[in-house]
């Protein structure tokens, strides 16, 4: 059982307002084989709720109908939704840019073993949580064994071209830092990671995401019961950056959960904070992706909390690293 989390939307965070919406980002399914400390989904292998068919063919429509030029799919393990690889073909067909926030150990499991190969066929991104270079401190994070299973992956995906700036096929890493603290800089970071996957298992990637671990579900109850809570929140307000407004994710993108209900950002889809205009409630009493096909939320406002901080604290976080 997870400690109850105070209510952080009474906030000072500024009012900003929706751009151009270029990202579709998807939770499909909290469907997961791994059980991760730092998860705001609390994803796992007990977990239930997937994306129902009807939800998923909208997904099409709506890229079509706004325009979008990036699907960016996430979960738990996306790739264990049984209509994850007919999404992945039908969009690509239409040209558009799919990313898939992979875990790496999914590429191992049995029934999942040619995934890897699916994923370079469809050229898709593939973005993969890897928490640190030491095998000590992954585990620690996400499992025993996952280390291990997590290199593995990365060297499949090497095998088939992917890291090599050559191939076209790009894989990006996540880093979360271990703690209650601001992830150091991700430009020396990626550094680091480049020298030491590649000296000891000969390793390549593109780009290193060192991304902020959020004040909300799992991490969030790990704050509570260590009374760090409030202290942390403190730390990310004390360390805001308004330059960091301009690019924060949530003024390009629309976040979708499982049930096709839409939200500002992943983070507010867990707090379960809707997106704030009532023109995006014509097809719901909440929010949901069908309104899409008919209304275009740019210059909407956006829904914000204490969490937002994390965002804007020191370098910056979004789904795609520093700002």
């Amino acid at each position: 059982m997870h400690a109850t989390l105070p209510l952080l939307e009474s906030t000072d965070f500024p009012v900003i307002y929706r751009k151009s919406l270029t990202c579709l980002q998807v939770n499909i399914g909290y469907l997961c084989n791994q059980t991760c400390v730092h998860c705001h989904v609390n994803a796992g292998p007990t977990r239930t709720e997937m994306m129902d068919e009807k939800t998923l063919k909208l997904i099409p429509q709506v890229l079509k109908a706004r325009e979008i030029t990036t699907l960016d799919l996430t979960g738990g393990a996306p790739e264990m939704h049984s209509g994850f690889r007919d999404l992945v073909r039908t969009v690509k067909a239409m040209g558009v840019h799919v990313i898939d926030r992979c875990n790496l150990t999914i590429l191992s499991e049995p029934g999942y073993e040619d995934l890897a190969d699916f994923l370079a066929e469809q050229q898709v991104e593939v973005v993969a949580s890897l928490p640190c270079y030491s095998v000590e401190n992954v585990d620690k994070q996400r499992g025993k064994g996952v280390f291990d299973k997590s290199i593995a992956g990365l060297q499949k995906l090497n095998a088939l071209g992917y890291g090599r700036d050559s191939s076209g096929l790009r894989i990006n890493l996540v880093y979360n830092p271990q703690g209650a603290v601001l992830p150091p800089s991700q430009t020396k970071l990626e550094a680091d990671y480049k020298r030491e996957l590649n000296a000891h298992f000969g390793i390549e990637f593109n780009r290193l995401y060192a991304i902020t671990n959020m004040p909300i579900k799992r991490f969030g109850s790990m704050l509570i019961s260590k009374n760090k809570f409030n202290d942390y929140v403190d730390l990310l307000k004390a360390n805001h950056q308004p330059s960091n407004l301009d690019n924060v994710m949530c003024r390009n993108l629309i976040s979708v959960d499982w049930q096709g209900y839409i939200y500002d950002c992943d983070f507010n889809q867990q707090l379960e904070l809707s997106v704030p205009d009532p023109r995006l409630r014509i097809a719901s009493t909440r929010p949901h992706l069908s309104s899409l096909l008919t209304v275009n939320p740019d210059g909407f406002e956006i829904r914000v909390a204490d969490h937002c901080f994390g965002c804007t604290a020191g370098s910056g976080s979004s789904c795609g690293g520093s700002l």
